[in-house]
């Protein structure tokens, strides 16, 4: 995660230039965007855009307790947590393997949580059709996620 004098001056250029915000984007992951609090963790959700899927939003957890909603946009959002175990899961329609995972973080340490989407898993209907969300978790590996997180638009805290 590179937080340094040249990733803040180049966000601060970024917005005024394409050559600049490629060049942020390259430099600087989106887990540069803030720094987490000495002795935490980071968790980052986040989902891409598609629309053919579904736009509905996805409710995370950490232990069982609410963490936020992940955008149908291909927005992403991150949370600031302890260090320690955290059991994330997603609410959904469906039950189905793949629903939640365990992950183990330092201090510093950051985790990347893609959530993926079925419409079609629990679908049916004799006279209309209906579709449920099915949700799942993906444990993405850190240099994977930070390039596919460099397109999507970051909130959290």
């Amino acid at each position: 995660m590179r937080n340094d004098p040249l990733c803040r001056s180049g966000r601060r250029l970024a917005a005024g230039s394409i050559l600049a915000a490629a060049l942020v984007a390259f430099l600087c992951p989106a887990g540069a965007l803030a720094q987490a609090s000495p002795g935490t963790a980071r968790i980052w959700f986040y989902r891409d855009y598609e629309p053919s899927v579904s736009l509905n939003i996805a409710p995370v957890a950490l232990n069982g307790s609410p963490a936020g909603y992940v955008q149908p946009d291909g927005s992403a959002i991150y949370r600031d947590v302890p260090a320690g175990r955290y059991h994330i899961s997603v609410d959904s329609a469906g039950t189905d393997v793949n629903q939640s995972r365990d992950v183990d973080l330092a201090p510093g340490q950051e985790a990347y949580v893609k959530i993926l989407a079925l419409s079609s898993w629990d679908a049916g209907g004799d006279r209309s059709a209906y579709q449920r969300d099915t949700f799942y978790v993906s444990l993405v590996p850190p240099q994977v996620a930070r390039a596919q997180l460099v397109a999507h638009p970051a909130s959290g805290g």
